[in-house]
């Protein structure tokens, strides 16, 4: 029962200082780097198509690696693994930065995303040891918000350092931030017990050709990739699956957390969490286009009506966070997924002429709903599982937003280039019908035996 006490105050909250610091490095540098795009394809003399690779190399190397380091980290420790990873992500932002040629930017990027996916893998699974188990929905809350915050405002954050400056101060201002939170980790970062059991090489390795090829095909398919090499890819995807799937059956602890995922209330808020980013991203990267191309708004008038989407998450994800220590998160996200799927309906049927609080309300009305069931959801994950299989909650519930972001991208992708006059309003529908299908999934959680009534705080269950 020691484990479930968490760790004092002060040391808690610096602790979870610590970790909104490295969440909001790992995925803000997710979302600069496309903004900064056309300026570093200038700067180096690369193509624009070249270009992509700084993004797609980043997000690349975090997802393959994200399953195999919560594994590892519940072998040798959640601090380790993400301290290390702090540490790498800094070290690679100064190589970044430093970077003269597109290829060399690209192969730091992929080293800075493995540093990413250190600091994602485990950073629930240490909220877990940092927060007694009746006030972890309020530590999960906070790492909610974080992470959907740094999401959003990336953008707009980029833009106000290109406006001061060039594009490698988008990288070096992480290396001071960095090296102050590897300094508070060693500093007030709990330690967990770990396990003797050898680590899985071949287990990982075939984890990241499985991820690689998933992200792949979707991107080639909302692409219009060649047929043959669809073919090819999804043919691989399905041989290396069944076979890695059929060797995770045969592990105690298996680095693809299958045994996670017999418990029903977790495998729901996996599907939870995938459809409702995915639902996230649709909008995400439709909403400019619609705010700029229909209705003529400029780039700062943008990114002001955006805004309201992530303010409100500031506001519900701690509040939903609190209600989730009592309530059970299948009625709480079932309900702030019914008011995403309001929102987005009401955003795609706005009208040609919105006036800008027409706009507002209704982003902080998605950005409500989607604070209100991403906290629950997420401590629904973690409390799920066995407290010494934390790291691999923590590393699926990373996987399940990454996996949900690469599917809306690439459904956006296929929508414009099927429906191009009308991509923006057909794809906020999608978004709708998406959320839709998270909030139903939500509710179903109501039926499993984890999914109902009260939580304790004695079980945090």
């Amino acid at each position: 029962m020691e484990a479930e006490q968490g760790i004092p105050v002060p040391q808690r909250y610096w602790a979870i200082v610590v970790i909104a610091l490295g969440i909001t490095l790992a995925v803000l540098d997710g979302a600069i780097a496309n903004v900064a795009l056309h300026t570093i394809a200038r700067d180096l003399h690369a193509s624009a198509a070249a270009s992509i690779w700084v993004v797609n190399a980043y997000q690349l190397s975090i997802t393959i690696s994200l399953l195999p380091l919560a594994s590892l980290g519940d072998r040798i420790g959640y601090r380790r693994i993400y301290t290390a990873g702090l540490a790498l992500f800094t070290v690679a932002s100064l190589g970044c930065a430093l970077a003269h040629s597109l290829p060399a930017l690209a192969m730091v990027r992929v080293v800075q995303g493995f540093g990413a996916a250190g600091i994602m893998s485990v950073n629930t699974a240490l909220v877990r040891t940092i927060y007694p188990a009746n006030l972890l929905g309020r530590g999960v809350a906070i790492n909610a918000m974080v992470v959907a915050v740094s999401s959003a405002v990336g953008p707009t954050v980029a833009s106000a350092v290109l406006s001061v400056a060039s594009w490698p101060w988008l990288f070096a201002i992480n290396v001071p931030i960095g090296l102050v939170a590897v300094f508070g980790a060693m500093r007030a970062l709990p330690t967990n017990p770990g396990h003797n059991t050898p680590y899985d090489f071949l287990s990982a390795a075939m984890n990241a050709i499985v991820f690689g090829l998933l992200i792949f095909t979707i991107d080639g398919l909302g692409h219009g990739e060649a047929t043959l090499g669809l073919l090819a890819q999804t043919l691989g995807l399905i041989l290396v699956g069944y076979v890695f799937v059929r060797r995770q059956l045969t592990r105690t602890a298996p680095l693809l957390p299958i045994d996670l995922l017999k418990i029903p209330v977790f495998a729901l808020s996996i599907a939870t969490s995938i459809c409702s980013f995915c639902a996230q991203m649709l909008a995400y990267v439709s909403l400019p286009f619609l705010f700029q191309n229909v209705f003529g708004f400029d780039q700062v008038q943008t990114g002001l009506l955006i805004t309201p989407w992530p303010f409100a998450i500031v506001f519900a994800a701690p509040i939903s966070g609190i209600l989730s220590d009592r309530y059970s998160a299948g009625v709480l996200g079932g309900v702030g997924l019914i008011a995403l799927t309001i929102g987005l309906v009401l955003l795609a049927t706005v009208g040609a002429h919105p006036a800008p609080f027409d706009i507002a309300w209704r982003m902080a009305l998605c950005g409500a709903g989607f604070g209100m069931f991403q906290s629950p959801n997420n401590r629904q994950m973690l409390s799920a599982a066995p407290r010494e299989r934390s790291g691999g909650a923590s590393g699926m519930l990373g996987t399940a937003r990454l996996t949900g972001q690469t599917i809306g991208a690439a459904l956006v992708a296929l929508i414009f280039g099927v429906v191009p006059d009308k991509g923006p309003s057909v794809t906020l529908a999608v978004a709708a019908a998406v959320a839709g299908l998270a909030s139903a999934v939500s509710f179903m959680r109501l039926r499993t035996s984890g999914g109902r009534g009260r939580i304790t705080a004695e079980t945090g269950r």
